[in-house]
Protein backbone atom coordinates (compact mmCIF):
# COMPACT_ATOMS: atom_id res chain seq x y z
CA UNK A 1 0.00 0.00 0.00
CA UNK A 2 1.74 3.39 -0.82
CA UNK A 3 1.54 5.56 2.08
CA UNK A 4 2.34 9.51 2.34
CA UNK A 5 5.08 10.15 3.84
CA UNK A 6 5.19 12.05 7.00
CA UNK A 7 9.21 12.90 6.76
CA UNK A 8 11.53 13.71 4.27
CA UNK A 9 11.23 11.04 1.89
CA UNK A 10 15.25 9.98 2.51
CA UNK A 11 14.66 9.08 5.36
CA UNK A 12 12.07 6.33 4.32
CA UNK A 13 14.55 3.52 3.93
CA UNK A 14 12.97 -0.25 3.89
CA UNK A 15 13.82 -1.98 6.96
CA UNK A 16 16.65 -4.49 7.43
CA UNK A 17 14.98 -8.14 7.09
CA UNK A 18 14.81 -10.08 10.02
CA UNK A 19 16.68 -12.84 10.76
CA UNK A 20 13.59 -14.77 11.25
CA UNK A 21 12.06 -13.85 7.32
CA UNK A 22 12.12 -17.25 5.83
CA UNK A 23 12.76 -15.14 2.72
CA UNK A 24 15.75 -13.23 3.55
CA UNK A 25 19.17 -14.48 1.97
CA UNK A 26 22.01 -14.99 5.40
CA UNK A 27 24.59 -12.02 5.85
CA UNK A 28 27.62 -13.20 4.87
CA UNK A 29 29.77 -15.04 7.37
CA UNK A 30 26.26 -15.65 9.21
CA UNK A 31 27.28 -19.60 9.32
CA UNK A 32 28.63 -20.05 12.89
CA UNK A 33 30.03 -23.51 12.46
CA UNK A 34 31.68 -24.18 8.64
CA UNK A 35 30.54 -27.78 7.60
CA UNK A 36 33.18 -30.59 8.43
CA UNK A 37 35.03 -31.40 4.79
CA UNK A 38 34.15 -34.02 2.40
CA UNK A 39 35.90 -37.82 2.77
CA UNK A 40 38.18 -38.71 -0.64
CA UNK A 41 35.72 -40.88 -2.35
CA UNK A 42 32.96 -38.43 -1.77
CA UNK A 43 35.07 -36.06 -3.50
CA UNK A 44 35.54 -38.57 -6.33
CA UNK A 45 32.03 -39.46 -6.88
CA UNK A 46 30.57 -35.99 -6.90
CA UNK A 47 33.63 -34.64 -9.37
CA UNK A 48 32.40 -37.50 -12.29
CA UNK A 49 28.66 -36.03 -11.30
CA UNK A 50 29.79 -33.34 -11.82
CA UNK A 51 31.47 -34.14 -14.87
CA UNK A 52 28.71 -35.56 -16.23
CA UNK A 53 26.23 -32.98 -15.57
CA UNK A 54 27.77 -30.23 -16.95
CA UNK A 55 28.17 -32.02 -20.39
CA UNK A 56 24.19 -32.24 -20.20
CA UNK A 57 23.83 -28.79 -18.96
CA UNK A 58 26.18 -27.37 -21.74
CA UNK A 59 24.35 -29.44 -24.52
CA UNK A 60 20.97 -27.71 -23.45
CA UNK A 61 22.52 -24.54 -22.96
CA UNK A 62 23.97 -24.70 -26.35
CA UNK A 63 20.44 -25.17 -27.78
CA UNK A 64 18.43 -23.40 -25.70
CA UNK A 65 20.22 -20.19 -25.14
CA UNK A 66 21.17 -17.61 -27.59
CA UNK A 67 24.40 -15.78 -27.49
CA UNK A 68 25.32 -12.66 -25.43
CA UNK A 69 24.69 -12.60 -21.90
CA UNK A 70 23.17 -15.56 -20.26
CA UNK A 71 22.67 -13.88 -16.92
CA UNK A 72 18.68 -13.36 -16.81
CA UNK A 73 17.30 -9.74 -16.72
CA UNK A 74 17.23 -8.64 -13.42
CA UNK A 75 14.37 -7.58 -12.26
CA UNK A 76 13.81 -3.70 -11.84
CA UNK A 77 13.72 -1.80 -8.48
CA UNK A 78 11.70 0.86 -7.03
CA UNK A 79 13.99 3.74 -8.53
CA UNK A 80 14.43 2.21 -12.38
CA UNK A 81 10.57 1.67 -12.20
CA UNK A 82 10.05 5.23 -11.21
CA UNK A 83 12.26 6.13 -14.14
CA UNK A 84 10.71 4.20 -16.40
CA UNK A 85 7.36 5.18 -15.53
CA UNK A 86 8.69 8.47 -16.21
CA UNK A 87 9.95 7.94 -19.59
CA UNK A 88 7.12 6.25 -20.74
CA UNK A 89 4.57 9.65 -19.44
CA UNK A 90 2.91 7.37 -16.90
CA UNK A 91 2.54 8.06 -13.06
CA UNK A 92 4.98 5.83 -10.83
CA UNK A 93 3.34 4.29 -7.69
CA UNK A 94 4.04 6.65 -4.44
CA UNK A 95 6.80 4.22 -2.76
CA UNK A 96 8.81 4.30 -6.18
CA UNK A 97 8.35 8.08 -6.17
CA UNK A 98 9.99 7.84 -2.85
CA UNK A 99 12.49 5.77 -3.85
CA UNK A 100 13.61 7.86 -6.72
CA UNK A 101 13.44 11.01 -4.51
CA UNK A 102 15.55 9.29 -2.13
CA UNK A 103 18.19 8.48 -4.65
CA UNK A 104 18.53 11.70 -6.21
CA UNK A 105 18.98 13.29 -2.94
CA UNK A 106 21.61 10.93 -2.01
CA UNK A 107 23.67 11.32 -5.71
CA UNK A 108 22.87 14.98 -5.89
CA UNK A 109 24.91 15.94 -2.39
CA UNK A 110 28.19 14.38 -3.63
CA UNK A 111 27.30 15.78 -7.07
CA UNK A 112 26.09 18.72 -7.08
CA UNK A 113 26.75 20.14 -10.23
CA UNK A 114 24.46 17.05 -12.14
CA UNK A 115 21.70 19.36 -13.62
CA UNK A 116 20.20 15.92 -15.19
CA UNK A 117 19.49 14.91 -11.56
CA UNK A 118 18.24 18.07 -9.90
CA UNK A 119 16.01 18.58 -12.64
CA UNK A 120 14.86 14.93 -11.98
CA UNK A 121 14.50 15.67 -8.19
CA UNK A 122 12.93 18.72 -8.95
CA UNK A 123 10.41 17.10 -11.00
CA UNK A 124 9.62 14.40 -8.33
CA UNK A 125 8.49 16.68 -5.65
CA UNK A 126 6.25 18.13 -7.75
CA UNK A 127 4.52 14.60 -8.39
CA UNK A 128 4.86 14.36 -5.48
CA UNK A 129 3.58 16.98 -3.86
CA UNK A 130 0.72 17.32 -6.23
CA UNK A 131 -0.22 13.41 -5.21
CA UNK A 132 -0.12 13.93 -2.22
CA UNK A 133 -1.60 17.05 -1.41
CA UNK A 134 1.36 18.27 0.92
CA UNK A 135 2.14 21.96 -0.90
CA UNK A 136 5.31 21.98 1.36
CA UNK A 137 7.12 19.96 -1.37
CA UNK A 138 6.83 22.55 -4.09
CA UNK A 139 9.55 24.69 -2.05
CA UNK A 140 12.11 22.25 -2.36
CA UNK A 141 11.03 21.52 -5.53
CA UNK A 142 11.44 25.03 -7.05
CA UNK A 143 14.92 24.97 -5.03
CA UNK A 144 16.10 22.05 -6.52
CA UNK A 145 14.63 23.22 -10.40
CA UNK A 146 16.69 26.10 -9.74
CA UNK A 147 20.05 24.28 -8.97
CA UNK A 148 19.64 22.57 -11.86
CA UNK A 149 19.35 25.53 -14.00
CA UNK A 150 22.36 27.30 -12.09
CA UNK A 151 24.39 23.80 -13.09
CA UNK A 152 22.96 24.43 -16.92
CA UNK A 153 21.28 26.58 -18.51
CA UNK A 154 18.15 26.06 -20.35
CA UNK A 155 19.27 27.35 -23.21
CA UNK A 156 22.13 25.41 -22.93
CA UNK A 157 20.04 21.88 -24.10
CA UNK A 158 18.51 21.67 -20.04
CA UNK A 159 14.86 21.73 -21.36
CA UNK A 160 13.75 19.12 -18.46
CA UNK A 161 14.03 21.97 -15.53
CA UNK A 162 12.22 24.02 -17.70
CA UNK A 163 9.11 21.09 -18.30
CA UNK A 164 9.88 21.16 -14.22
CA UNK A 165 8.69 24.30 -14.10
CA UNK A 166 6.10 24.81 -15.88
CA UNK A 167 4.54 21.49 -13.81
CA UNK A 168 5.51 23.38 -10.69
CA UNK A 169 3.36 26.17 -12.35
CA UNK A 170 0.53 24.54 -12.31
CA UNK A 171 0.33 23.01 -9.44
CA UNK A 172 0.40 26.12 -7.97
CA UNK A 173 -2.35 27.22 -10.15
CA UNK A 174 0.06 29.75 -11.92
CA UNK A 175 -1.17 28.48 -15.21
CA UNK A 176 0.05 32.00 -17.22
CA UNK A 177 3.37 31.21 -16.15
CA UNK A 178 3.00 27.31 -16.84
CA UNK A 179 2.09 28.43 -20.28
CA UNK A 180 5.40 30.66 -20.68
CA UNK A 181 7.51 27.78 -19.54
CA UNK A 182 5.85 25.19 -21.83
CA UNK A 183 6.21 27.25 -25.03
CA UNK A 184 9.57 28.30 -24.51
CA UNK A 185 10.64 24.64 -24.42
CA UNK A 186 8.50 23.48 -27.79
CA UNK A 187 9.92 26.86 -29.57
CA UNK A 188 13.30 25.40 -28.69
CA UNK A 189 12.43 22.09 -29.25
CA UNK A 190 8.57 20.81 -30.96
CA UNK A 191 9.19 17.17 -30.75
CA UNK A 192 9.87 17.42 -27.32
CA UNK A 193 7.09 14.88 -25.76
CA UNK A 194 7.40 16.21 -22.24
CA UNK A 195 6.06 19.58 -22.47
CA UNK A 196 2.83 18.66 -24.18
CA UNK A 197 1.14 17.21 -20.71
CA UNK A 198 2.32 20.67 -19.12
CA UNK A 199 0.72 22.78 -21.70
CA UNK A 200 -2.88 21.08 -22.10
CA UNK A 201 -2.88 21.61 -18.13
CA UNK A 202 -2.25 25.35 -18.47
CA UNK A 203 -3.96 25.84 -21.91
CA UNK A 204 -7.10 23.97 -19.62
CA UNK A 205 -6.38 25.92 -16.72
CA UNK A 206 -6.52 29.37 -19.11
CA UNK A 207 -9.85 27.94 -20.74
CA UNK A 208 -8.59 28.03 -24.11
CA UNK A 209 -9.69 25.09 -25.62
CA UNK A 210 -8.25 25.56 -29.01
CA UNK A 211 -4.71 25.24 -27.51
CA UNK A 212 -5.42 22.63 -25.57
CA UNK A 213 -7.23 21.21 -27.94
CA UNK A 214 -3.72 21.41 -30.44
CA UNK A 215 -1.63 20.28 -28.10
CA UNK A 216 -3.47 16.89 -27.16
CA UNK A 217 -3.51 16.46 -30.59
CA UNK A 218 0.12 16.48 -30.70
CA UNK A 219 0.87 14.41 -27.38
CA UNK A 220 -1.05 11.87 -29.52
CA UNK A 221 1.28 11.82 -32.31
CA UNK A 222 4.25 12.28 -30.14
CA UNK A 223 3.48 9.64 -27.79
CA UNK A 224 0.75 6.62 -28.47
CA UNK A 225 -0.11 4.91 -25.88
CA UNK A 226 -2.07 5.32 -22.66
CA UNK A 227 -1.02 8.20 -21.43
CA UNK A 228 -2.31 10.13 -24.91
CA UNK A 229 -5.34 8.10 -24.08
CA UNK A 230 -5.78 9.13 -21.11
CA UNK A 231 -5.67 13.13 -21.79
CA UNK A 232 -7.76 12.42 -25.77
CA UNK A 233 -10.05 11.11 -22.77
CA UNK A 234 -10.04 13.84 -20.50
CA UNK A 235 -10.47 16.53 -23.94
CA UNK A 236 -13.76 14.99 -25.20
CA UNK A 237 -14.90 14.95 -21.33
CA UNK A 238 -14.45 18.85 -21.45
CA UNK A 239 -16.26 19.21 -24.33
CA UNK A 240 -18.88 17.42 -23.37
CA UNK A 241 -18.35 14.83 -25.64
CA UNK A 242 -19.67 11.80 -23.68
CA UNK A 243 -19.54 8.92 -26.22
CA UNK A 244 -16.64 9.94 -26.87
CA UNK A 245 -14.56 10.31 -23.86
CA UNK A 246 -16.35 6.87 -22.36
CA UNK A 247 -14.69 5.10 -25.39
CA UNK A 248 -11.39 6.54 -24.89
CA UNK A 249 -11.40 5.97 -21.29
CA UNK A 250 -12.37 2.33 -21.47
CA UNK A 251 -9.44 2.02 -24.30
CA UNK A 252 -7.08 3.45 -21.65
CA UNK A 253 -7.90 1.43 -18.77
CA UNK A 254 -7.78 -1.86 -20.99
CA UNK A 255 -4.56 -0.98 -22.45
CA UNK A 256 -3.26 -0.18 -19.03
CA UNK A 257 -0.52 -2.26 -17.47
CA UNK A 258 1.10 -0.70 -14.44
CA UNK A 259 -1.14 -0.62 -11.16
CA UNK A 260 -0.69 2.83 -10.61
CA UNK A 261 -1.85 3.44 -14.29
CA UNK A 262 -4.58 0.91 -14.05
CA UNK A 263 -5.96 3.20 -11.35
CA UNK A 264 -5.73 5.97 -12.54
CA UNK A 265 -7.43 5.15 -15.49
CA UNK A 266 -10.30 3.34 -13.53
CA UNK A 267 -10.53 6.23 -11.68
CA UNK A 268 -11.78 7.97 -14.53
CA UNK A 269 -14.19 5.64 -15.86
CA UNK A 270 -15.85 6.47 -12.40
CA UNK A 271 -15.91 9.68 -12.85
CA UNK A 272 -17.10 9.79 -16.14
CA UNK A 273 -19.96 7.69 -14.47
CA UNK A 274 -20.59 9.79 -11.77
CA UNK A 275 -21.56 12.43 -14.11
CA UNK A 276 -23.72 10.54 -16.06
CA UNK A 277 -25.60 10.28 -12.80
CA UNK A 278 -24.68 6.28 -12.75
CA UNK A 279 -23.49 5.99 -9.22
CA UNK A 280 -23.39 1.88 -8.56
CA UNK A 281 -21.07 1.93 -11.90
CA UNK A 282 -19.26 4.70 -10.59
CA UNK A 283 -18.84 2.94 -7.43
CA UNK A 284 -18.00 -0.06 -9.47
CA UNK A 285 -15.63 1.52 -10.84
CA UNK A 286 -13.94 3.36 -7.56
CA UNK A 287 -13.35 0.27 -6.13
CA UNK A 288 -11.96 -1.71 -9.17
CA UNK A 289 -9.37 0.98 -8.62
CA UNK A 290 -8.96 0.74 -4.62
CA UNK A 291 -8.40 -3.16 -5.80
CA UNK A 292 -5.60 -2.34 -7.87
CA UNK A 293 -3.74 0.64 -5.95
CA UNK A 294 -5.18 0.84 -2.45
CA UNK A 295 -3.85 3.93 -1.88
CA UNK A 296 -5.51 5.81 -4.47
CA UNK A 297 -7.28 8.06 -2.43
CA UNK A 298 -8.64 10.12 -4.43
CA UNK A 299 -11.18 6.58 -5.88
CA UNK A 300 -11.90 6.91 -2.09
CA UNK A 301 -13.36 10.27 -2.28
CA UNK A 302 -15.38 9.44 -5.69
CA UNK A 303 -16.80 6.45 -3.78
CA UNK A 304 -18.18 8.51 -1.07
CA UNK A 305 -19.21 11.00 -3.31
CA UNK A 306 -21.42 8.09 -5.14
CA UNK A 307 -22.48 6.34 -1.68
CA UNK A 308 -24.23 9.84 -0.46
CA UNK A 309 -26.35 9.56 -4.40
CA UNK A 310 -27.09 5.82 -3.31
CA UNK A 311 -28.39 6.78 -0.16
CA UNK A 312 -25.83 4.95 2.07
CA UNK A 313 -24.48 7.62 3.98
CA UNK A 314 -23.04 6.05 7.10
CA UNK A 315 -20.05 4.47 4.42
CA UNK A 316 -20.16 7.96 2.80
CA UNK A 317 -18.46 9.17 5.63
CA UNK A 318 -16.40 6.33 6.52
CA UNK A 319 -14.92 6.91 2.83
CA UNK A 320 -14.79 10.37 2.58
CA UNK A 321 -13.03 10.35 6.01
CA UNK A 322 -10.58 8.05 4.97
CA UNK A 323 -10.19 10.18 1.63
CA UNK A 324 -9.34 13.76 4.09
CA UNK A 325 -6.91 11.79 6.13
CA UNK A 326 -4.82 10.08 3.37
CA UNK A 327 -5.09 13.55 0.73
CA UNK A 328 -6.31 16.13 2.13
CA UNK A 329 -7.61 18.75 -0.78
CA UNK A 330 -9.57 21.14 -0.12
CA UNK A 331 -12.14 20.41 -2.09
CA UNK A 332 -12.67 17.06 -0.31
CA UNK A 333 -12.64 18.74 2.63
CA UNK A 334 -15.70 21.19 1.74
CA UNK A 335 -17.92 18.31 0.01
CA UNK A 336 -17.78 16.67 3.68
CA UNK A 337 -18.27 19.59 5.00
CA UNK A 338 -21.41 20.29 2.77
CA UNK A 339 -22.78 16.53 3.47
CA UNK A 340 -22.50 17.02 7.36
CA UNK A 341 -24.70 20.79 6.76
CA UNK A 342 -27.29 18.06 4.86
CA UNK A 343 -27.66 16.15 7.27
CA UNK A 344 -28.28 19.06 9.67
CA UNK A 345 -24.76 18.24 11.62
CA UNK A 346 -24.08 21.75 11.78
CA UNK A 347 -20.97 20.89 14.61
CA UNK A 348 -19.25 18.80 11.98
CA UNK A 349 -19.71 20.80 9.86
CA UNK A 350 -18.15 23.75 10.78
CA UNK A 351 -15.36 21.89 11.95
CA UNK A 352 -14.90 20.89 8.30
CA UNK A 353 -14.85 24.42 7.14
CA UNK A 354 -12.36 25.06 10.03
CA UNK A 355 -10.09 22.80 8.59
CA UNK A 356 -10.45 23.47 5.34
CA UNK A 357 -9.91 27.29 6.18
CA UNK A 358 -6.79 25.79 7.41
CA UNK A 359 -5.84 24.27 4.40
CA UNK A 360 -5.99 27.16 2.19
CA UNK A 361 -3.80 29.03 4.59
CA UNK A 362 -1.10 26.69 4.17
CA UNK A 363 -1.73 26.53 0.56
CA UNK A 364 -1.49 30.21 0.59
CA UNK A 365 2.19 29.79 2.60
CA UNK A 366 2.83 27.54 -0.31
CA UNK A 367 2.57 29.72 -2.69
CA UNK A 368 -0.64 27.96 -3.96
CA UNK A 369 -3.81 29.78 -5.31
CA UNK A 370 -6.97 28.41 -3.90
CA UNK A 371 -8.98 31.11 -5.08
CA UNK A 372 -11.87 29.11 -6.55
CA UNK A 373 -12.05 26.43 -3.91
CA UNK A 374 -12.30 29.45 -1.27
CA UNK A 375 -14.88 31.26 -3.70
CA UNK A 376 -16.99 28.19 -3.72
CA UNK A 377 -16.77 27.88 0.15
CA UNK A 378 -17.92 31.94 0.49
CA UNK A 379 -20.85 32.15 -2.20
CA UNK A 380 -22.78 29.29 -0.17
CA UNK A 381 -21.65 29.89 3.52
CA UNK A 382 -19.48 32.83 4.06
CA UNK A 383 -19.67 36.27 2.20
CA UNK A 384 -20.33 36.38 -1.61
CA UNK A 385 -18.65 39.64 -1.79
CA UNK A 386 -15.26 38.24 -0.58
CA UNK A 387 -15.96 35.19 -3.34
CA UNK A 388 -16.27 37.99 -6.19
CA UNK A 389 -13.18 40.07 -5.60
CA UNK A 390 -11.50 36.45 -5.45
CA UNK A 391 -13.15 35.15 -8.83
CA UNK A 392 -12.65 38.55 -10.43
CA UNK A 393 -8.56 38.55 -9.97
CA UNK A 394 -8.49 35.50 -11.26
CA UNK A 395 -10.67 36.68 -14.45
CA UNK A 396 -8.54 39.36 -14.94
CA UNK A 397 -5.30 36.94 -14.55
CA UNK A 398 -6.48 35.37 -17.68
CA UNK A 399 -7.91 32.31 -15.45
CA UNK A 400 -10.98 31.68 -17.92
CA UNK A 401 -12.15 27.98 -17.43
CA UNK A 402 -15.48 27.18 -17.22
CA UNK A 403 -15.17 26.28 -13.85
CA UNK A 404 -14.17 29.94 -12.95
CA UNK A 405 -16.91 31.42 -15.12
CA UNK A 406 -19.12 29.06 -13.79
CA UNK A 407 -17.85 30.15 -9.98
CA UNK A 408 -17.70 33.78 -10.84
CA UNK A 409 -21.62 33.92 -12.31
CA UNK A 410 -22.71 32.31 -9.18
CA UNK A 411 -20.59 34.55 -7.23
CA UNK A 412 -22.36 36.97 -8.38
CA UNK A 413 -25.83 36.64 -8.28
CA UNK A 414 -25.39 35.54 -4.54
CA UNK A 415 -24.00 39.20 -4.29
CA UNK A 416 -26.79 40.55 -5.59
CA UNK A 417 -25.73 41.27 -9.26
CA UNK A 418 -27.64 38.36 -11.29
CA UNK A 419 -27.94 39.79 -14.56
CA UNK A 420 -23.88 40.45 -14.15
CA UNK A 421 -23.67 36.89 -13.31
CA UNK A 422 -26.02 35.14 -16.29
CA UNK A 423 -23.54 35.92 -18.34
CA UNK A 424 -20.78 34.08 -16.92
CA UNK A 425 -22.99 31.35 -15.89
CA UNK A 426 -24.41 31.03 -19.50
CA UNK A 427 -20.80 31.37 -20.75
CA UNK A 428 -19.48 27.93 -18.41
CA UNK A 429 -22.52 26.09 -19.66
CA UNK A 430 -22.10 27.04 -23.41
CA UNK A 431 -18.52 25.20 -23.19
CA UNK A 432 -20.84 21.66 -23.37
CA UNK A 433 -19.38 20.26 -20.43
CA UNK A 434 -21.94 18.17 -18.89
CA UNK A 435 -21.95 19.42 -15.28
CA UNK A 436 -24.72 19.06 -13.43
CA UNK A 437 -23.88 22.42 -11.29
CA UNK A 438 -23.51 24.53 -14.08
CA UNK A 439 -26.86 23.87 -15.21
CA UNK A 440 -28.55 24.29 -11.87
CA UNK A 441 -26.49 27.59 -11.25
CA UNK A 442 -27.49 28.97 -14.33
CA UNK A 443 -31.43 28.27 -14.33
CA UNK A 444 -31.98 29.30 -10.24
CA UNK A 445 -30.02 33.04 -12.06
CA UNK A 446 -32.68 32.80 -14.82
CA UNK A 447 -35.28 32.41 -12.14
CA UNK A 448 -34.03 34.90 -10.31
CA UNK A 449 -34.44 37.62 -13.81
CA UNK A 450 -37.68 35.48 -14.77
CA UNK A 451 -36.29 34.14 -17.54
CA UNK A 452 -39.05 31.18 -16.66
CA UNK A 453 -38.62 29.20 -19.25
CA UNK A 454 -35.15 29.00 -19.62
CA UNK A 455 -34.97 28.24 -15.74
CA UNK A 456 -37.29 25.70 -16.24
CA UNK A 457 -35.16 24.27 -19.20
CA UNK A 458 -31.49 24.43 -17.30
CA UNK A 459 -32.76 23.30 -14.05
CA UNK A 460 -34.51 19.84 -15.65
CA UNK A 461 -31.21 19.55 -17.41
CA UNK A 462 -29.57 19.35 -13.98
CA UNK A 463 -31.42 16.67 -12.56
CA UNK A 464 -31.55 14.64 -15.41
CA UNK A 465 -27.82 14.65 -15.73
CA UNK A 466 -27.19 13.77 -12.28
CA UNK A 467 -30.00 13.79 -9.88
CA UNK A 468 -27.50 13.61 -6.70
CA UNK A 469 -25.11 16.12 -8.02
CA UNK A 470 -25.39 17.76 -4.64
CA UNK A 471 -26.12 16.69 -1.09
CA UNK A 472 -27.17 20.53 -0.49
CA UNK A 473 -28.05 21.73 -4.43
CA UNK A 474 -29.91 19.16 -5.81
CA UNK A 475 -32.74 18.91 -3.04
CA UNK A 476 -33.00 22.80 -3.80
CA UNK A 477 -33.38 22.36 -7.96
CA UNK A 478 -35.97 20.06 -7.58
CA UNK A 479 -37.67 22.84 -4.98
CA UNK A 480 -37.10 25.30 -7.69
CA UNK A 481 -38.57 23.38 -10.19
CA UNK A 482 -42.07 22.55 -8.51
CA UNK A 483 -42.19 26.49 -7.81
CA UNK A 484 -41.93 27.09 -11.44
CA UNK A 485 -44.91 24.33 -11.99
CA UNK A 486 -45.84 23.11 -15.10
CA UNK A 487 -44.99 24.42 -18.41
CA UNK A 488 -48.44 25.66 -20.22
CA UNK A 489 -50.38 22.38 -21.68
CA UNK A 490 -51.04 24.18 -24.84
CA UNK A 491 -47.52 23.40 -26.22
CA UNK A 492 -45.07 25.77 -27.45
CA UNK A 493 -47.40 27.88 -29.06
CA UNK A 494 -48.64 29.41 -25.31
CA UNK A 495 -44.88 29.61 -24.51
CA UNK A 496 -43.77 32.13 -27.49
CA UNK A 497 -44.68 35.72 -26.89
CA UNK A 498 -47.74 36.34 -28.83
CA UNK A 499 -47.22 38.01 -32.21
CA UNK A 500 -47.31 41.87 -32.43
CA UNK A 501 -50.99 43.50 -33.06
CA UNK A 502 -51.70 45.22 -36.44
CA UNK A 503 -51.96 48.74 -35.62
CA UNK A 504 -55.58 50.40 -36.59
CA UNK A 505 -56.05 52.26 -39.96
CA UNK A 506 -55.45 55.44 -40.04
CA UNK A 507 -58.37 58.01 -39.83
CA UNK A 508 -59.11 58.97 -43.71
CA UNK A 509 -61.91 61.77 -42.58
CA UNK A 510 -60.32 64.36 -45.01
CA UNK A 511 -59.93 62.09 -48.05
CA UNK A 512 -63.36 62.96 -50.48
CA UNK A 513 -63.09 59.13 -51.83
CA UNK A 514 -61.83 56.34 -50.10
CA UNK A 515 -58.45 55.02 -52.46
CA UNK A 516 -59.16 50.74 -52.83
CA UNK A 517 -55.14 50.53 -52.42
CA UNK A 518 -55.06 51.77 -49.09
CA UNK A 519 -56.64 48.36 -48.22
CA UNK A 520 -53.05 46.93 -48.50
CA UNK A 521 -51.60 49.05 -45.64
CA UNK A 522 -52.30 47.41 -42.51
CA UNK A 523 -50.33 44.06 -44.43
CA UNK A 524 -47.46 45.97 -44.55
CA UNK A 525 -47.32 46.78 -40.82
CA UNK A 526 -46.54 50.02 -38.96
CA UNK A 527 -42.69 51.52 -39.05
CA UNK A 528 -42.67 51.57 -35.23
CA UNK A 529 -42.31 47.88 -33.15
CA UNK A 530 -45.30 47.36 -30.80
CA UNK A 531 -44.14 46.25 -26.93
CA UNK A 532 -44.20 42.25 -26.26
CA UNK A 533 -42.75 40.36 -23.76
CA UNK A 534 -39.23 40.03 -22.76
CA UNK A 535 -37.91 37.60 -23.93
CA UNK A 536 -35.08 35.38 -23.23
CA UNK A 537 -31.29 37.24 -23.81
CA UNK A 538 -29.10 35.16 -26.80
CA UNK A 539 -26.52 33.42 -25.24
CA UNK A 540 -23.41 35.24 -25.18
CA UNK A 541 -20.53 34.14 -27.58
CA UNK A 542 -18.41 31.65 -26.52
CA UNK A 543 -15.20 33.43 -26.93
CA UNK A 544 -15.90 36.09 -24.29
CA UNK A 545 -18.90 37.45 -22.55
CA UNK A 546 -20.29 40.67 -23.45
CA UNK A 547 -20.45 43.21 -20.43
CA UNK A 548 -24.13 43.85 -18.95
CA UNK A 549 -25.46 47.36 -19.29
CA UNK A 550 -27.75 47.04 -16.49
CA UNK A 551 -24.78 46.12 -13.68
CA UNK A 552 -24.00 49.63 -12.18
CA UNK A 553 -21.60 48.11 -9.51
CA UNK A 554 -19.32 46.67 -12.20
CA UNK A 555 -15.23 48.57 -12.20
CA UNK A 556 -14.77 49.82 -15.66
CA UNK A 557 -11.50 48.34 -15.86
CA UNK A 558 -12.10 44.68 -15.04
CA UNK A 559 -14.95 45.03 -17.74
CA UNK A 560 -12.84 46.92 -20.38
CA UNK A 561 -10.58 43.55 -19.66
CA UNK A 562 -13.43 41.17 -19.60
CA UNK A 563 -14.00 42.53 -23.27
CA UNK A 564 -10.70 41.84 -24.55
CA UNK A 565 -11.04 38.07 -23.69
CA UNK A 566 -9.89 35.69 -26.37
Amino acid sequence: MDVMPQQDPESRRPPEPSPQDPYAMPAEGATAVPPPPPTLRTTLRRAAFGAVAAGVLLAGALVAVPDGDQDAPKEPGPVERAEAAATAGSPASLSDLTALIGDRQKWVESHPDDAPSWATLGSAYVEWGRRSADAAYYGRAEEALKRSLDARPGERGNGEAWVGMAALANARHDFLAAKRWGETVRKQDPKAWRVYPVLIDAYTGLGDVKAATAATEKFGELRKGVPALARTADLYRGQGWREDALATAREAADRATEPTEKAEALHRLGELAWERGEPEEAVAQFDAALRTDSGHHASLAGRARALVALERTDEALAAYQSAVTGLPRPEYVLELGELYESLELDGDARSQYEKLGGLLEQAKAAGVDESVIRARYESDHGDPAVAVELLRGQWKKQHRSAAVADALGWALHRAGKSEEGLEYAQRAVDTGVRNASYAYHLGVIEQMLAQYGPARRHLEEALRTNPAFSPLDAPKAREALETLGEPSPGGPGDTQPPPPAPAPAPKRESEPEPKPERKQEPEQGPKQESPRPEAPAPAPSKTAPAPSKAAPSTPAAVEADASKSP
